[in-house]
């Protein structure tokens, strides 16, 4: 500063994050006088020497990650809220699914063997483990695609696995069978659920801020399960004596489980492309020729697995599926330098035409594609990535190196 500013002058403004800015001034004895410009409902802390923030914001920025809102994607609060509303459905659910499977394994019956019980237990958790490393190799890498889809399914077979676990009781003479299948059932939807929340995580991160995000994530999903668990406290002395009844508040809380998680998955808008948004936006555009905003195309998007388009679409594949002869690769790669060899499956769409419908293709993708790419850009996409389900293969021509198949 020059020189002793007057009292009341201005002398600076900052802000903690997204907080409402304050003033810094001169007050009379000398000291500095801090005055706030605006006050937004989520508070935070490092709030300025004063008044304390209320209690509420305070308890908010235990739960929501540094920087909220602003540090995380638009989407975020809108699928938090459902997914704490279907977290605390399912902690209900699951503990009238682990009394059923309790009083299955024989838990307050004195005729009951604990080494049966043991054995019956080994038996489960080794189901669930095996089954587990298989759907991992067997559809890891399509989590990350379709992370929407494959959320719904994990939340979805949960339900169906508690579902078991409840029955399991009713037909003692399947019981062991029955705990096996359905822990096998949670333990895909362990690897289905853990692996689509880090991909909805590092979407909803915007700011490197993927283990604050997750973190927080994990706070509010304790919050929820305690009061699921101060909540089935009250519920199972009721429900227990009445297996009819436990059952009917097993269906209602599931279809409150089912449509929350739907609410959820729907409320996300993720800019990048996957097989199912390509297939939306493209489509689109070559009828009407605009591109889908990413809200637009999230929100047609099929939540089901299974029922999008059927469109056979195969990205990083081994070159003897494309070619099997010498004539067959130069036919292929000639007048193109795309980095990338395009081929029409004859096997599953036989079609005498099939090199003239590759060469049109090519005419047309060169007409097209700046224009589309530009249109991806402007609507909001992101373009420098994309969650396309792309294998390792790929191939380098030796008199031109440039050129890969992708």
């Amino acid at each position: 500063m020059a020189g002793p500013a007057g009292v009341g002058a201005a002398l600076c403004s900052e802000r903690f994050g997204s907080q409402a800015a304050r003033g810094c001034s001169a007050a009379a004895d000398g000291s500095l006088r801090w005055e706030t410009w605006g006050r937004r409902w989520w508070g935070g802390a490092g709030a300025a020497p004063g008044p304390a923030a209320p209690p509420l914001p305070r308890l908010l920025t235990v739960f929501l990650p540094q920087g909220f809102p602003d540090s995380v994607s638009p989407d975020y609060l809108p699928y938090q809220l459902w997914d704490s509303v279907q977290a605390f459905a399912s902690s209900l659910s699951g503990s009238l699914a682990t009394h059923a499977v309790l009083l299955g394994i024989g838990v307050g019956n004195a005729d009951a063997s604990v080494s049966a019980a043991t054995a019956t237990w080994l038996l489960k958790d080794s189901t669930g483990m095996l089954g587990r490393i298989v759907f991992a190799w067997w559809k890891g890498s399509k989590l990350d695609c379709n992370a929407k889809q494959w959320r719904l399914f994990a939340d979805i077979l949960n339900d169906i696995a508690m579902f078991l676990e409840i029955m399991a009781p009713i037909l003692p003479i399947c019981f062991t069978v029955t705990i096996c299948i359905s822990n096998l059932a949670k333990c895909l939807v362990s690897v289905a659920g853990g692996a689509t929340r880090a991909a909805l995580t590092m979407h909803q991160a915007r700011r490197n801020n993927m283990a604050d995000v997750s973190a927080k994530d994990g706070s509010q999903e304790t919050l929820v399960n305690l009061a699921g668990l101060l909540v089935s406290l009250l519920m199972l002395p009721l429900v227990s004596d009445c297996p009819s009844f436990s059952l009917g508040c097993f269906f209602l809380l599931t279809a409150l489980h089912v449509y929350a998680n739907y609410r959820a998955v729907r409320a996300l808008v993720i800019e990048t492309l996957n097989e199912g948004r390509l297939w939306l936006v493209l489509k689109h555009f070559l009828q009407r020729g605009e591109v889908l905003d990413p809200t637009s195309a999230n929100q047609m998007e099929p939540l089901w697995t299974g029922f999008w388009p059927s469109l056979s679409l195969s990205l990083g594949v081994p070159l003897h599926r494309l070619v099997s002869s010498v004539a067959e690769l130069q036919q292929l790669a000639e007048g193109h330098r795309e980095p990338y060899l395009l081929r029409w499956d004859q096997s599953q769409n036989p079609n005498k035409e099939s090199w003239v419908i590759v060469k049109e293709t090519h005419r047309v993708l060169d007409k097209l594609f700046p224009a589309f790419l530009k249109g991806l850009q402007d609507a909001g996409w992101e373009t420098e990535k994309h969650q396309l389900e792309v294998d390792e293969w790929r191939a380098t021509w030796l008199l031109s190196p440039e050129k890969k198949v992708l």
